[in-house]
């Protein structure tokens, strides 16, 4: 609980830091301001800031700028094309949110009749819940919704066992890895090297004899399934990410904990999965986009019932057009559970990737 209670306790930590910024921005500001009338900050580095500043917004709207003009083409209402006959526009011509809303869908609680029978006697109360309406395609002239929440639903339920099977063998593998002597260790870490360059050729290869062989068995629908190869893929690069990292924890830590009377398993649950946090957050992020991304696999294996939501988008480019709009919200609707993760696990991304560890 230490360890969830400190990824809290961070994560508020940065949604305070991002409702705070406007104001700390301002305050720095008028501080520097007051100081270059007191002659206290030389003109000239107020300037470079934001000159420095000025560029580097420059530079991030021209890597945003796709990512607007999908959201231009998503709020296009029912329009048919992301192009514009009549030159580049930045704002759209008549602005919808009717693709959102074919993609989210209605947003309604339904009504339960709930029956409560009092102890000892006979008495029973009915209670009719009402129905709740968050939001209502119809009132907004959408009648045929999107299967999102189904897609949804899917990948919810291939991504969390991917994570769940891929951590429950990535930990113990990385800390065996990294902490203790046995055979074959290093043609062990060889190989493991070896199964992150798979690709190519031999990748379609591979996933030409999977698809054989879960027909076979009969697993070619089965969203388990796809997890257990999603994990299988994941192990070997992120093994070894989380062994780099753990690498870098003294091994001082450790000894002290055995010297005070700790097991193994104390010591590794509370000393070097605490350590490991930034490591563990950046393994656990890219394991969970394996499954939540991931497109050739799942449209191989996986039946119409089963698809997850990158198979669900496929479906909606059909033969001879494509529905722009609602593709773009679609697409939009999709990637932003995954660029809040990025946003407020950013600090876990630098640290798991610096391979710095710690210093004792």
């Amino acid at each position: 609980m230490s360890l969830l209670s400190g990824i809290v306790r961070k994560l508020r930590e940065d949604a305070e830091n991002i409702l705070l910024t406007p104001v700390e921005t301002a305050r720095e500001a008028k501080y520097t301001v007051e100081g270059v009338r007191r002659g206290e900050i030389p003109p000239s580095k107020p300037l470079k800031t934001l000159g420095a500043t000025a560029g580097a917004l420059v530079l991030v709207a021209g890597l945003m700028f796709p990512i607007y003009w999908i959201l231009m083409a998503a709020l296009s209402g029912s329009g048919g094309s992301i192009y514009s006959s009549g030159g580049l526009t930045l704002l759209p011509e008549n602005p919808s949110l009717q693709p959102f809303i074919w993609v989210v869908g209605d947003l309604i609680v339904p009504a339960y009749a709930v029956s409560i029978n009092i102890p000892l006697t006979d008495i029973a109360i009915a209670v009719n819940t009402p129905e709740i309406a968050f939001l209502d395609a119809s009132d907004y002239g959408v009648e045929r919704t999107s299967d999102f929440k189904h897609f949804f639903w899917n990948s919810l339920t291939v991504s969390i066992p991917t994570v769940i099977i891929a951590m429950c063998l990535i930990v113990p593998a990385s800390y065996a890895l990294s902490r203790r002597e046995f055979i074959f260790r290093r043609k062990i870490l060889f190989t493991y090297v070896l199964l992150t360059q798979v690709g190519g050729g031999l990748g379609i290869a591979l996933l030409i004899g999977l698809y054989a062989v879960y027909v076979q068995v009969g697993l070619n629908n089965s969203k388990l399934a796809l997890s257990v190869y999603y994990a299988a893929t994941a192990v070997p690069f992120n093994t070894w990410l989380l062994k780099t990292y753990m690498d870098g924890i003294p091994v001082s830590y450790e000894e002290a904990a055995v010297v005070d009377g700790a097991p193994p398993w104390r010591v590794v649950t509370e000393v070097i999965i605490p350590l490991s946090a930034a490591g563990l957050a950046t393994v656990f992020i890219f394991v969970f986009l394996t499954g939540w991304t991931e497109f050739v696999v799942a449209q191989t294996l996986l039946g119409t019932e089963n698809y997850t939501l990158p198979v669900g988008l496929f479906s909606l480019v059909s033969e001879y057009s494509i529905p722009w709009a609602r593709f773009s919200a679609f697409a939009l609707t999709f990637a932003a559970p995954i660029m809040l993760v990025y946003l407020f696990a950013q600090r876990y991304i630098e640290g798991g990737l610096s391979f710095s560890g710690m210093e004792g």
